[in-house]
């Protein structure tokens, strides 16, 4: 009795080392393209943490000319850089406080609640968000200059409230969406009130979730240019100031207060996540 042989699986016998040989290759590509990118990503500021302890004695600090510790002595030797950045953490608190409050109460009110507008609220949002800062920022001065109101530290606070308000109301309605509502109904079973029901029991579960939206909000705040330029008036920030800076030369004190505002929004990240883990 013979054996027959098609010649469709004499060619699949062949193929099998070649695939089995390709699939090393596979496995070290991905990694490789993962730390590319995060190695670009991470370059600016390794280079600005770096260029904080250069010995610079020029205008422009560019050239590698030596190491040295000074500029972390004498940070604050230029009191128009040292009160911008006095101006975006003083800011950047206040409008983390308050976007949060209002995002968090936001945030809940459409997770758990269905009622009219609800939809339109949720479409402004994604609107706002969606929308390019050079909008928000024109909208937001037609607005000031309408009414009246003198451009200053607290129009600042009032334009990054309204843009970051949406993104704390987002992340804590995803949150509210994982929240089990028998919890807060046996809370009200058991004899609490709406208040106490709040604060004992939804707050505490969704707290991870209003933790990131103001980090998130934090950051926007440091970091914001677009809308800040449109609103400051006669206030400086600190990007503000490094933009005005740029064209006759950066002091190297910028690259020692990016890297301790990078090293601050790190320590802050690194909290949450210990914190999110442990309620988990």
């Amino acid at each position: 009795m013979s054996t027959l042989i098609s010649p469709q699986a004499g060619r699949q016998t062949t193929s099998r080392p070649d695939r089995a040989g390709r699939r090393p290759r596979r496995r070290w590509l991905l990694p490789l393209w993962s730390w590319l990118v995060i190695a670009w990503l991470a370059s600016p500021i390794i280079v600005m943490i770096v260029f904080g302890f250069n010995d610079t004695t020029g205008k422009f600090n560019i050239r590698w000319q030596g190491f040295t510790l000074r500029w972390y002595r004498d940070l604050f030797t230029i009191p128009d850089l040292t009160q911008a950045l006095e101006n975006s953490l003083t800011i950047a608190v206040i409008v983390t406080v308050l976007a949060t409050i209002m995002g968090t109460l936001l945030g809940v009110a459409l997770g758990r609640y269905r009622f009219r507008g609800s939809g339109s609220i949720n479409l402004l949002m994604f609107a706002n968000i969606a929308a390019p800062e050079v909008v928000l920022g024109a909208a937001l001065l037609s607005l000031f200059l309408t009414v009246g109101v003198p451009r200053g530290y607290w129009t600042i606070v009032i334009a990054q409230v309204m843009f970051s308000i949406a993104y704390v109301a987002v992340t804590v309605r995803a949150r509210m969406a994982g929240l089990d509502p028998s919890l807060e109904e046996a809370a009200r079973d058991l004899g609490a009130g709406p208040y106490a029901t709040f604060f004992r029991v939804t707050l505490p579960s969704i707290m991870p979730g209003v933790l990131a939206g103001a980090l998130l909000t934090c950051a926007l705040s440091i970091d914001d240019f677009i809308i800040t330029s449109f609103n400051a008036g006669n206030t400086v920030t600190f990007p503000l100031w490094v933009y005005g800076a740029s064209r006759t030369g950066v002091p190297p004190q910028v690259n020692v207060m990016g890297t301790l505002i990078f090293m601050l929004g790190v320590l802050l990240a690194l909290v949450g996540v210990v914190y999110n883990r442990r309620k988990v």
